[in-house]
């Protein structure tokens, strides 16, 4: 099984994040559409599962569900889709590295909201309240018991959750490119999103899900939903760009950058800048970073 190292991650995720910057206007609505229903519906495979489990199991149930999931996020990495959570790791870390500007992260990180927003309203109404998946015995009891969860404490406890969220789920983005081969990211994906999942963090798509799929059964508000939203969003995005993205680019980038001379000669002509500069050294070193591989043995 082969992996790349920290630091080619890092460089990795740059080209990541410049391509879904840059994406049109369509590809973000398809694929953040797709992504939040992908993200939805293994929160659904959850509540249906663990929803009529005995209350002695206690947090073994939560665990089963945490372990179900991550089905969600890997149908996100390999199968396709733009996901806000992991786009608020990439997309900064590329303006971080002044591949792109701070007004493509923000159409970006709008288009994506919007669009997951969409996809898991859909699960939500289409298949939990039309199919009545989320609003029938336990499944009602389950999905309602976990919204107003979701819902309780004040907006810096919200915030916080949601910072503890995306630093999981953005390391499970980075893990996931860490592999060339789909076994090694499931692994990847795995892990730190059941973490997030069993610990009870806060993911701002998953709300999408979880709480109007509650208002569409009759209980609480989209008032509550949305002071629920804002710290959440909020908490993701500093969770996946100043504890994932801005931590390695300082271990990792950086540092590159500060290796490179300052252009110029004594007679005050500059030649090649010192972005350029930091270009080709960074491609230097992406190709002087080949696969890693775990079976070896020397």
């Amino acid at each position: 099984m082969a992996y790349y190292k920290p630091q080619q991650i890092a460089m990795n995720t740059i080209d990541t994040g410049v391509t879904k910057a840059r994406s049109s206007w369509t590809q973000m609505l398809v694929l953040g559409f797709l992504a939040g229903a992908f993200i939805a519906l293994g929160f659904l495979l959850d509540i249906r599962v663990i929803a009529s489990m005995p209350e002695e199991w206690g947090s073994f149930a939560n665990f089963v569900g945490a372990s179900l999931f991550p089905v969600g996020l890997v149908l996100v990495l390999i199968a396709g889709g733009e996901l806000l959570t992991g786009n608020m790791m990439a997309v900064p870390l590329a303006r971080m590295a002044r591949k792109i500007t701070t007004m493509e992260v923000a159409r970006n990180l709008v288009a994506i909201t919007l669009a997951n927003m969409l996809g898991a309203l859909f699960v939500a109404y289409f298949f939990g309240h039309i199919v009545g998946l989320t609003e029938t015995g336990p499944y009602l009891a389950k999905t309602v018991e976990m919204a107003g969860h979701k819902l309780e404490g004040t907006f810096l406890q919200m915030f916080i959750s949601g910072i503890g969220c995306n630093w999981l789920v953005a390391l499970a983005v980075w893990l996931s490119y860490s592999a060339d081969n789909i076994s090694g990211k499931v692994l990847g994906i795995w892990f730190p999103t059941m973490a997030f999942v069993a610990i009870g963090f806060q993911h701002v798509v998953a709300n999408m899900f979880l709480i109007p799929a509650a208002i569409f059964a009759g209980h609480y508000s989209w008032a509550q939903y949305f002071m629920n939203f804002v710290p959440v969003w909020l908490g993701n995005l500093t969770g996946g760009a100043l504890f994932v993205a801005c931590a390695y680019f300082a271990a990792y980038i950086r540092p590159t950058n500060a290796t490179i001379p300052a252009a110029g000669n004594a007679s005050g002509q500059h030649g090649v800048s010192t972005q350029s500069a930091l270009n080709e050294h960074t491609a230097a070193s992406a190709t002087a970073m080949p696969l890693q591989h775990s079976e070896q043995t020397h």
